[in-house]
Order: C-alpha cells, then sequence, then structure tokens
C-alpha cells in the first residue's frame, strides 16, 4: 500500500510540475501576494496573512483545479482499475499539494527575508507543526469543492465563493485590527482566523504554539468535516453526477465553521484584537515600540516574590471562583468594570498599562483582602487588551522606567481603596510587571507556591 502511495505521489508532482496553471496557482500566486503585501505594509506584513493565502490559494483553486481536470480527462476513471483503496489516491494528492504549498512557503519566507528584512520564525518546528494544521484543513475544504464541481470553470466559481470572503472578512487578506467589532466576531466562522492565528505567533511571539490550542482544534475539526463530506461526494467519473440528497454533506463542512464559530465565541475566542503598534500624534512611535528581545530578557525572575506571598505582590490563580459569595459577587463586579474602566482605555498604552497595574498594586499595598484576585483581574484584562509581542514590549517598558509616566494611589470607582504612597505603588507596579513578562515569556510558571 505505502508503495502504490508513493509511486502515486510522485507521478501526481510530475504532472503538478508539468502543468502552466498548477506552477501559477503554487508558484506565482504566493509570490504576487508577498509583493502586494509588501507594498501595503511596508514591509512589515504579517507572514501568518501571508502563508494562510498560499495555502488558502492551492486548496480552493490549485489542488480542486488539478483532480477536476484529471476527472474529466479520464484519469481518475483509470485510476479505479488500480489495486488499491480510493482513499490512499486522495490522501497521496492531498500530499502532494501540500509538498507544493510548503515549498511555495519556504520561498515566501527566504524572499521576505532577503528583500524586505523580516524575521525568520521564532519558532520554525513550531511553525511547521501549524503549517501542517493550516494544510490539512485548507485541503479538505479543496476536496469538497472538487467533489461538488462539475468543471474546471465551476472550481473557480466555487473556490471563489470561499476565497474571498475569508480574504476580506476573515482575517487573511485585512489584519483582525483593522477591522470593526462585529467583523471580527464574523471572522470567527471562517478557518482563515485559525489558521493566521496559529501561525503568526510561530514568528513573531514567545509563546509560540503555547497559546494555540482552540486554534489548532478549530482547525482539525474543519479538516475532519471537509474529509468526511469530500469522501462521501467523490466522483470517479466527469458522467458521474452526485444524487441530490447526497449534496447534504456539504453542510457538514459548513457546519463545522459554525460549530466552532460558536465555540469561539462562547469560550471568548473572539474578543476585539487591538493594533500591534501605537504611534502619537505626530505619527511617532511611543518609546515601548522600541523595546528590544535582549531587553525583555535582560530581568532576572528568579528573584522575584513568589505568588502566594501574602506580604509582596500576591497572585491567585483565578479572579473568581473564590469560597465567600460576597466575595465572589464584588470580583465580579471589579471584573467588569476593569474592562471599561476609563483610566485603562486612553489613548496611550503605557499609561494605560501603568494604570491598571497600579489597581492590582494599591490592592496589595492596603492589604485588600482580595489583593491575589485583583491582580489575576488585572493580568487578566491586559491579557485581554494587548496582543502578547505588544504587553511583552508594554511591560518590558514599565519594568526599564518605573519612574516615568503617573501611577494612581486610589481607585474607589474599582471599589479598590487607598490612597497609598506613590512609591510604593511604583514599586509594586515593576514587581507586578516583571511577573506578568515572566509568564509572556515563558520564564515563569503559573502559579508560583510558596516551596515553605
Amino acid at each position: 500500500m505505502l508503495n502504490g502511495i508513493l509511486h502515486h505521489l510522485l507521478f501526481t508532482l510530475r504532472l503538478n510540475f508539468r502543468s502552466k496553471q498548477a506552477l501559477v496557482y503554487g508558484y506565482l500566486v504566493p509570490i504576487f501576494f508577498l509583493f502586494a503585501f509588501g507594498t501595503l505594509f511596508h514591509g512589515e506584513q504579517s507572514m501568518g496573512q501571508l502563508l494562510t493565502i498560499s495555502v488558502l490559494g492551492g486548496a480552493c483553486f490549485g489542488m480542486p483545479t488539478s483532480m477536476v481536470a484529471e476527472r474529466e480527462r479520464g484519469v481518475w476513471r483509470r485510476y479505479r482499475l488500480l489495486p488499491t483503496a480510493t482513499g490512499n489516491l486522495v490522501v497521496s494528492t492531498m500530499i502532494a499539494r501540500y509538498f507544493i504549498v510548503a515549498s511555495a512557503a519556504v520561498m515566501q519566507i527566504l524572499l521576505a527575508r532577503w528583500i524586505y528584512k523580516t524575521e525568520f520564525p521564532r519558532h520554525p518546528f513550531q511553525l511547521f507543526v501549524a503549517f501542517s494544521f493550516v494544510a490539512f484543513a485548507f485541503e479538505a475544504m479543496g476536496l469538497v469543492i472538487a467533489a461538488a464541481a462539475d468543471n474546471v470553470p465551476a472550481v473557480q466559481a466555487l473556490g471563489q465563493a470561499i476565497f474571498l470572503p475569508v480574504i476580506i472578512i476573515g482575517g487573511v487578506g485585512v489584519p483582525l485590527s483593522t477591522l470593526p467589532g462585529w467583523a471580527q466576531k464574523v471572522a470567527g466562522f471562517f478557518p482563515g482566523r485559525y489558521a493566521v492565528e496559529a501561525m503568526e505567533p510561530c514568528f513573531t511571539h514567545y509563546s509560540g504554539l503555547n497559546d494555540a490550542g482552540f486554534d489548532l482544534l478549530a482547525l482539525t475539526v474543519i479538516g475532519i468535516a471537509g474529509c468526511i463530506a469530500g469522501a462521501k461526494l467523490f466522483r470517479w467519473d466527469a458522467n458521474q453526477h452526485i444524487p441530490v440528497a447526497s449534496r447534504g454533506w456539504v453542510l457538514l463542512a459548513v457546519a463545522s465553521w459554525i460549530a466552532i464559530g460558536l465555540s469561539a465565541f462562547k469560550t471568548g475566542h473572539l474578543k476585539p484584537v487591538r493594533h500591534a503598534v501605537s504611534t502619537t500624534s505626530h505619527g511617532e512611535t511611543h518609546p515601548w515600540d522600541k523595546i528590544t528581545d535582549e531587553q525583555s530578557n535582560s530581568f532576572n525572575f528568579a528573584k522575584l516574590s513568589r505568588d502566594s506571598d501574602v506580604t509582596m505582590a500576591p497572585l491567585a490563580p483565578n479572579a473568581t471562583g473564590v469560597d465567600d459569595p460576597v466575595a465572589e459577587k464584588r470580583m465580579e463586579m471589579i471584573v467588569q468594570k476593569l474592562e471599561t474602566w476609563p483610566l485603562g482605555r486612553t489613548a496611550d498604552d503605557g499609561q494605560n498599562v501603568r494604570n491598571l497595574l497600579s489597581a492590582a498594586a494599591i490592592a496589595d499595598v492596603s492589604q485588600d483582602s482580595m489583593e491575589g484576585q485583583i491582580a489575576r483581574a488585572v493580568f487578566d484584562r491586559l491579557r485581554e487588551a494587548y496582543p502578547p509581542d505588544q504587553l511583552v514590549r508594554l511591560l518590558t517598558w514599565v519594568a526599564i522606567a518605573p519612574d516615568q509616566g503617573t501611577v494612581i494611589t486610589d481607585a474607589p470607582e474599582l471599589d479598590i481603596h487607598g490612597p497609598v504612597p506613590e512609591d510604593m505603588i511604583r514599586r509594586r507596579d515593576l514587581i507586578y510587571a516583571l511577573k506578568l513578562l515572566g509568564r509572556l515569556l515563558g520564564k515563569l510558571p503559573d502559579v508560583q507556591e510558596d516551596p515553605n
């Protein structure tokens, strides 16, 4: 069986490299998008978006066009005479397309580095894993298109019906941060969002795939549903028509998108995405935007106090879920107020972070009975408000320049009461900034217990 798959794989690759159409979809289109993104984003393009477009193009057009064209020429009818299962031939076809899109992705990464001086991925192996999940999900969509399309022009029509919405409002061609809130939520019902969110951290974030569990799960579910639908609709011959009742299998693939979107909505994975870089009113970058990786990694996180330390910057495992019903209700109110707190939503991101950390510091210094839970609520709010790479720079800036900006010493609007001395607030801000920074960099566990 493996020998047969290998022979078919090599044969399929030869056919693809002999086809001008396959070469255009496989390599020229990715190069076109590379230069388009480079022009639009001035060399600061999202490589996650770029690679997603390449895989999406191969899945919506390249693979189904090749399969349908071969079916029209009677190639697949001849394949049926081979002493091997249909699934083996389809898997071989998917692997061949994977080699093509993977080689195109490597080409894009190298060209982007050479022409636009972009960074190589921080986590190459994790990128390979994420890319494989993305390719599986999208190629499964390609199987459905190939099975449902009666001819090559129909492939183009069906492919465009998927390709364009995913590009425009699916968080692929247009960054999520530039879309309005409603469009960002709609993007959660398209697989492109999860593809970008799985691959982009492998280029820019310290955590890599650590926070991509839901994205990989979403891609897996979409891929499995697409494979099942594609298998049920598979046709050997161009004259073979799909019964009307069987066309309902297409709904399974669509239903997987809806199910993933609803799950993302209910689990909080569709929260608004902010811009990654902020600027001053004159268009100049803020000081925290110039923070380097070396600066972020220069701290000795081992010397920080334990999370369970009741005397210095405690941090609870959860913001809510305490045993006392009164305390639980209070914490729920604080969490809600933090989301809309004006001092945490100003135009100055650096000051927002300082203000939010100060809220935790006030609770700590004033010995609030819920100080650990309040600190956790602040941490959760910061993670919701900023992408990890931007938050790393902001927290590093707070730690490097603890005396800059302003701090608050009382927050009665949050039900966190002071006043407390400013110098103590700045010291706690520094500690809390380093505690969260250490977690984002993967250098601190969550939560650290006191060994004593």
